[in-house]
């Protein structure tokens, strides 16, 4: 019987510092104990188990055999002694601590190998398995493949050896149980995003810490561009999780496209609740990035709540990738009207369709659209392709020239009917000879303003005349007057 309290106590600190489940930790324990009576009191092939009372503090130890018939062994029907490969017990070492080569046999899961020697044939080994005749005079239940368990008296005086193999047990199988329970949980987070703190930078890798554990950015999985300080928060897609020999590994990006609607679904509570769907991305990170949206609600604008408020909403997301430009465009059903919308910003005059099951398309822009709908290095119609998955061709709209059979009919413009003398004669009026007629009639109207403007002048000029001849008249006759006075 052990110290129940402190024991206790040591347990749920464990739990806390690693984050490990309880049961987790007791079984642990178990397996310690199981490992260190085998190593003072056990035998070479057994298979020894301890069961901890959490009530009581009192350890049950049993050894467990398997219950096999001649079906299930080899030809050999006896060995007394097996190789220490099979038996999984003791193994001598001069390069290895004894401890630690123990350990490592002896943290494989007992349930499994018998498991596995249960759906083969087997050598048998009396210390690991019983036939099944003997099993069922102890147990009518039991048949071929069960378990028969043996009670062993427990002991609690254990060697220096044992304490420390049992201590070793502790340790590596805590640090394997912290390591599945990282996996289990980030397992489940594939997809997600998660906010990581730079912890360090070694070459092209950046190595985040995302509370628990680390996170890796490879160099394919950066933005070009992007710098990188320590202590630098970021958020990150996980786009996988695995298993190492040395942990968790957990690969993270920040160009992946998924990224973009992660940060929508954070920014825009329509994409939330799933009002406004993104149907599809296309991303050039560092550069630009196009999402087609549609909403499930005829009232709801999607473009107008990935928008937001003045940009709010997708300003917040253009931050977050270091000012990408970002493209929210009106996704349609209609491949004509889609292919137009993904080639926003450039105004497209008409979409053809050229071969609809290679999905190929044919875009008309005017002159001044060109090179929006183009956009730099082709980068505007290759994400519209990637969008869309259309294959589109920007064409020039050009004005087609009438032929001359047409130009020559546009000509005529009306017919006159002219009398000469007691004959009636069909006079064409050609657009060239009713211009003529234009420009005639209005020098026609200069002359006459220039006459009327010279005519005005005259009489002006003439009453001016007649004024100043009175006045020197009246000037005359009042000299006269004097003069005879």
């Amino acid at each position: 019987m052990m110290e129940l309290k402190q024991f206790l106590s040591a347990l749920e600190q464990i739990c806390e510092e690693k984050g490990i489940p309880k049961e987790k930790v007791v079984e642990t324990v178990e397996m310690a104990l199981a490992a260190a009576y085998k190593k003072d009191y056990g035998k070479k092939g057994q298979i020894i188990r301890a069961k901890l009372d959490m009530e009581t503090g009192l350890v049950k130890m049993w050894q467990a055999k398997l219950v096999v018939d001649q079906s299930m062994l080899k030809e050999e029907e006896v060995v007394s002694e097996v190789s220490e490969t099979e038996s999984g017990a003791e193994v001598a070492s001069s390069s290895k601590p004894e401890a630690e080569v123990f350990v490592k046999k002896f943290n494989e899961p007992v349930e499994e190998d018998l498991a596995v020697e249960a759906e083969q044939k087997v050598r048998f080994n009396p210390e690991r398995h019983i036939m099944v005749d003997e099993a069922q005079a102890e147990n009518v239940k039991l048949k071929p493949g069960d378990e028969f368990e043996i009670p062993l008296e427990p002991h609690q005086d254990f060697g220096r050896i044992a304490a420390q193999t049992a201590k070793q047990v502790i340790i590596q199988r805590i640090r394997e149980v912290e390591r599945d329970v990282v996996y289990e949980n980030f397992k489940e987070k594939e997809g997600q995003v998660l906010s990581g703190v730079v912890q360090r930078v070694e070459g092209d890798n950046i190595f985040f810490d995302l509370g628990k554990t680390t996170g890796v950015l490879f160099s394919d999985q950066k933005i070009p561009g992007e710098n990188y300080y320590i202590g630098q928060r970021k958020r990150l897609y996980l786009v996988e999780v695995a298993r190492e020999s040395r942990g968790v590994l957990i690969v993270l990006s920040r160009n992946h496209p998924k990224l973009v609607s992660k940060l929508f679904e954070f920014e825009v509570p329509e994409i939330a609740s799933e009002t406004v769907v993104i149907k599809f991305i296309a991303r050039e990170a560092g550069s630009r990035t196009k999402i087609a949206v549609v909403s499930t609600k005829a009232e709801i604008d999607p473009i107008g709540a990935c928008v937001g408020q003045r940009g709010t909403r997708v300003q917040a997301v253009i931050n977050e990738l270091g000012g990408e430009k970002i493209d929210i465009i009106l996704y349609d059903v209609d491949p004509v009207k889609y292919i137009s919308h993904a080639l926003s910003p450039g105004k497209v005059i008409e979409v053809k369709i050229t071969d609809d099951k290679r999905q190929e398309a044919q875009a008309i822009v005017a002159e001044d659209q060109l090179s929006l709908a183009i956009g730099k290095a082709g980068q505007n119609v290759r994400l519209a392709a990637k969008l869309t998955g259309w294959r589109i061709d920007i064409v020039k709209y050009q004005i087609e020239e009438p032929k001359q059979e047409e130009r020559a009919k546009d000509d005529v413009v009306e017919s006159t009917e002219v009398d000469v003398g007691k004959k009636v004669v069909k006079k064409k009026k050609t657009k060239k000879s009713k211009e003529k007629e234009v420009e005639e009639v209005k020098e026609k109207i200069e002359e006459v303003v220039e006459i009327d403007q010279n005519t005005e002048q005259k009489t002006n000029n003439k009453a001016k005349g007649e004024g100043i001849i009175k006045k020197l008249k009246l000037k005359i006759k009042s000299k006269k007057v004097k003069a005879e006075n």
